[in-house]
């Protein structure tokens, strides 16, 4: 049990009438012609080194610097935090870390390492908690001198890419403190322990504001299997593996981001709908786009972007690194000529969104890179996966003319390996083997297969025999000789090729804010391309928001991946301030894993909630108003106690539970006795409906029907449920999986059916029946009567009347004649509702 949270103040408007007068909505078109189908492999995260810094004061303060070497990516965030650190995890949780950096004074004497001086005797609940989170990451300390803002600035002005959001990014950080001192350690670590540096205007530096996105708890994250399925990661069965569709890493981890930190402000999330839309409805940009995608599969251009900059800045002079860099440049060559293929799938869109990434990509300094390397780079070399033909790619990378020692190396490698192919042909003629050549990192070895060798007694000349994978390796002197002499060869042309890339990348870094760019464009196209292509597999609609969230025939999108085709039930949501506290009852066990239940219900809600907030569509056949609030779920998996955990869970909900929330709290008060897990989960809910959250509120205790019925925005819900007969003495109850209004009145008595089963006189059958039937008559009576359920009755019928007139109000688009039968109709309900309770 836990929350998410939009860290936002944004209400939703549209022109989108309330939804009890909407009319029917149509899904849109979609394409006629045979679904396109994709491979949605899963990518490896991005593993961050990320420093976190505490400030002493009460509020809590934290900043936090991440840094990825590999894609040359780094995020500083400064926030202020609760005692349980939720949100300090929630951003560590987003850049993945690999290794966790903290001052060394976090540390007690007895657990800091014994590298660093430790100058507290307790270690900080910020390590505490970090170590509980990361079981798996080591937390080392830094001394406290690295620890510095002015150097952090400093930093971020070297080294920060030079492009129109570096001023906003100099401006936005140069007051964080704890986020400029994080910086600072982080970059110090990696010069001082990683031997990394990187080259001046090298890193995409930017501050993230955590304003505009929702908080997803890591325990909610977790439960509703965001990112990964509970019961194996390698399992495609979450959110993630649903919607990932994706060609490049820089897309699937932006999708991953985007599960975890759903963007809540309202034009952002249409913009996205619109592309997703346009790229349904418009079959040929749909396919145009996938095969530019297609040209960029597994590449990763950050990652690309970044080894070029750090190989820049450390100039070497070794044969492995210059191999490295040539097969680098072959590559961006590919991507650079792949920008404008993808530029032309996107002429002419609709939505601003496409316009806007295709001027990205449009950049004309990604032409002038372009030039640049095409005027050093042959056409004809192409980045192979390994072998003689990798090597001869890299060997002949550049062209010809632009240096004579180069080309003299080069023919001298070709020489060298004609002679040793020659050497291949006389030993295979001379012992009259069908020996096969196979060029290996270390050089050419002679191999025969296993079959052949059987028989056969290898000359004493063969040397260095191995069997290996069903074949027998072996070489000789001579061919030993020419191997060394091709490798010295093959070092001096990759040396004298790698002066060159040196140069050509010492000019390509100085527009590599274009790169980046271009990066972050296609990373989000192929987000949107994804979703797109899910939403046309999955027959998804489009969400629309306005006042209420409201879900007409909602089916949980994982759980429609599993069960077998129609098999999964749908339901409806609908919430208001009127209704925005739900009870949702139902007999236990009727829900075991993914099989739909109370449990499923809330995951639905939580998991549609999110796919409409990334900007994808959703499996309901109408989706409105999915506000900026998130929700959770709960699991008890933890070492704690069950008990120990819910009040872990309900201490952090309060805490951080708004009216911008969407909380659903699944069985709270079931780790202790009866009597008293009613009066948590009634005190609990009283918070949360004083707090004017969304929620909804699955538990087992019937009680809290009565105790909560005076609130006004209290409503009742059930899993329907249907008592069956199979004989005379055998009764059942069968699960229709559909949630319904009011409190589960189907098993009343439900008890005394099951008295048949002990072979009861069927007098006491009929005196046990009519007792209960008169207690549960009088019951009703004086619940009728009482003065205080008719003022809750006046006081909810009331405040639906506001609901109404404010979604009237804001949301309508009826014409004047639907609009004033519409009110007349509440007016006639809430007179008939005055007229009765006074």
């Amino acid at each position: 049990m836990s929350t998410f949270r939009p860290t936002s103040g944004y209400r939703p408007s549209s022109s989108r009438p309330p939804t009890s007068m909407s009319r029917p909505w149509t899904a849109q078109s979609r394409p006629t012609t045979a679904r396109p189908q994709t491979a949605a492999s899963f990518r490896h995260e991005a593993s961050y080194i990320v420093a976190v810094l505490e400030g002493r004061g009460v509020a809590r303060e934290v900043g936090i610097a991440a840094l990825d070497k590999d894609t040359g990516r780094a995020a500083l965030v400064q926030l202020a935090d609760c005692a349980t650190y939720v949100k300090t995890l929630h951003q560590l949780h987003l850049h993945s870390p690999s290794l966790i950096l903290v001052p060394d004074t976090f540390f007690s004497v007895s657990d800091a390492p014994h590298a660093f001086s430790a100058k507290k005797q307790n270690t900080s609940l910020l390590v505490e908690c970090l170590r509980d989170e990361f079981e798996h990451v080591a937390v080392e300390p830094v001394l406290r001198k690295y620890w510095n803002d002015g150097a952090g600035l400093e930093f971020v002005n070297q080294l920060t890419v030079d492009d129109e959001e570096r001023a906003a990014t100099l401006v936005a950080v140069s007051t964080k403190y704890y986020a400029l001192s994080a910086l600072s350690a982080l970059l110090k670590h990696a010069e001082l322990r990683l031997n990394t540096r990187f080259a001046a205007a090298s890193l995409r530096i930017r501050y993230v504001q955590v304003d505009g996105t929702m908080m997803i708890d890591p325990e909610s994250a977790r439960n509703l299997e965001l990112v990964e399925n509970a019961a194996g990661k390698r399992s495609r069965h979450s959110l993630f593996g649903l919607l990932n569709h994706t060609y490049t890493a820089m897309g699937a981890r932006l999708l991953r981001v985007n599960i975890l930190a759903p963007i809540t402000i309202q034009e952002a999330i249409e913009s996205r709908l619109d592309v997703v839309e346009e790229l349904i409805q418009t079959e040929e940009r749909f396919n145009e786009v996938k095969e530019a995608l297609k040209t960029l599969n597994k590449l990763d251009l950050d990652k690309l972007i970044s080894s070029l900059a750090s190989s820049e800045a450390l100039q070497t002079t070794s044969a492995g690194p210059a191999a490295t860099r040539v097969t680098q440049m072959l590559q961006l060559r590919n991507v650079v000529q792949s920008l404008p293929r993808l530029a032309q799938a996107l002429a002419g869109s609709r939505s601003e969104l496409l316009r806007i990434i295709t001027q990205m990509i449009s950049d004309h300094r990604l032409e002038k890179i372009k030039d640049l390397v095409c005027e050093s780079l042959n056409d004809s070399a192409a980045p192979s996966r390994g072998g003689l033909g990798a090597t001869n790619a890299r060997v002949y990378a550049v062209k010809a003319n632009c240096n004579r020692l180069l080309d003299v190396a080069r023919e001298t490698y070709r020489e060298n390996v004609g002679d040793i192919q020659a050497l291949h042909r006389q030993l295979s003629e001379t012992f009259d083997l069908p020996l096969r050549l196979i060029y290996q990192d270390s050089g050419f070895v002679l191999t025969l297969a296993r079959k052949d060798a059987q028989d056969v007694e290898l000359p004493k000349g063969f040397v260095n025999v191995r069997v290996k994978r069903g074949a027998v390796t072996f070489d000789t002197v001579e061919l030993k000789k020419r191997n060394a002499r091709m490798k010295d060869a093959l070092d001096e042309a990759l040396i004298l090729s790698d002066k060159i890339i040196q140069d050509l990348t010492a000019e390509i870094v100085v527009d590599i804010g274009a790169l980046y760019k271009a990066s972050e464009a296609v990373a989000l196209l192929d987000v949107l391309w994804s979703f797109a292509h899910a939403s046309i597999l999955k027959n998804y609609v489009r969400p629309e928001f306005t006042g209420t969230l409201a879900i007409k025939a909602g089916r949980h999108p994982v759980l429609e991946g599993v069960q077998a085709a129609g098999s999964v039930v749908a339901n409806d949501v609908y919430c208001c301030e009127s209704s925005s506290f739900q009870i949702v009852q139902g007999p236990n066990m009727s829900a075991m894993y993914y099989v739909s239940g109370k449990s499923t219900y809330l995951r639905q809600i939580g998991l549609l909630t999110v796919m409409a907030m990334c900007g994808c569509f959703v499996p309901a056949e109408n989706h409105d108003a999915l506000l900026t609030r998130l929700s959770n779920d709960d699991d008890m998996e933890k070492s704690l106690s069950t008990f120990a955990n819910e009040m872990a869970s309900s201490a952090m909900i309060l805490g951080i539970a708004t009216s911008n929330s969407l909380v659903l709290i699944d069985e709270v008060g079931r780790g202790t006795s009866p009597r008293e897990g009613v009066g948590i989960a009634h005190a609990l809910a009283e918070a949360m409906i004083k707090a004017k959250s969304f929620v909804f509120f699955a538990t087992h205790f019937v009680e809290l029907t009565t105790t909560l019925s005076r609130q006004p925005s209290v409503v009742n819900l059930h899993l329907s449920v249907q008592r069956t007969r199979q004989s005379a003495s055998n009764f059942g109850m069968t699960f229709q999986y559909r949630i319904v209004d009011g409190a589960p009145e189907d098993l009343n008595h439900y008890g005394l059916d099951l008295m048949r089963l002990a072979d009861l006189p069927e007098d006491v059958l009929a005196e046990a029946r009519r007792v209960a039937t008169n207690l549960s008559e009088l019951e009703a009576q004086e619940q009728r009567e009482s003065q205080t359920n008719k003022v809750s009755i006046r006081r909810k019928a009331l405040l639906r009347l506001k609901t109404q007139l404010t979604q009237a109000l804001e949301h309508s688009t009826l014409p004047d004649e639907d609009l004033v039968a519409y009110l007349a109709r509440a007016q006639k309900d809430i007179t008939k509702a005055l007229h009765d309770t006074l």
